[in-house]
């Protein structure tokens, strides 16, 4: 039972308005903002899955689809595809909502890995902490 993947909440895990601080020279949203807000997210999605402290070991299948702008709504979707004995394997879709518009559009996707880890920061089986809930 503690490796069945809950559904997804129906809501993002984040969700947030991009300011001009988030942005390069050229005026788009950095990578690095979307990557990091990605990384939150996943961080969000591994709490609803399973109460446990999780560490990021790998963001694969990165692929930046349009730019983002500035005062552009983002949300990030996020999608448990797997749950392994101590990792998650997590997908986000990451969509913005262009200022004064009812458009919404993918900008980006990945798929993160995060792995359960105790206080020594060694790895753990997810499920080890729902076996102790329920003793």
């Amino acid at each position: 039972m503690a490796n069945t993947i809950k559904a997804p909440s129906g809501e993002p895990a984040i969700r947030l308005v991009m300011l001009p601080k988030y942005t390069n020279p050229d005026g788009d949203i950095f990578g690095g903002i979307i990557l990091s807000m990605i990384d939150e997210a996943a961080a969000v999605e591994a709490q609803h899955q399973g109460h446990h402290r999780y560490v990021t070991v790998a963001m694969d299948s990165i692929q930046f689809h349009r730019p983002v702008c500035v005062g552009d709504i983002v949300s990030l979707w996020c999608r448990t595809l797997k749950i392994g004995r101590t990792s998650l394997l997590i997908h986000i879709e990451v969509m913005a909502n262009p200022r004064r518009t009812d458009e919404t559009y993918k900008v980006t996707e990945a798929t993160v890995t995060m792995v359960a880890i105790d206080e020594q920061r060694n790895p753990i089986p997810i499920q080890e902490k729902a076996k102790k809930e329920t003793d």
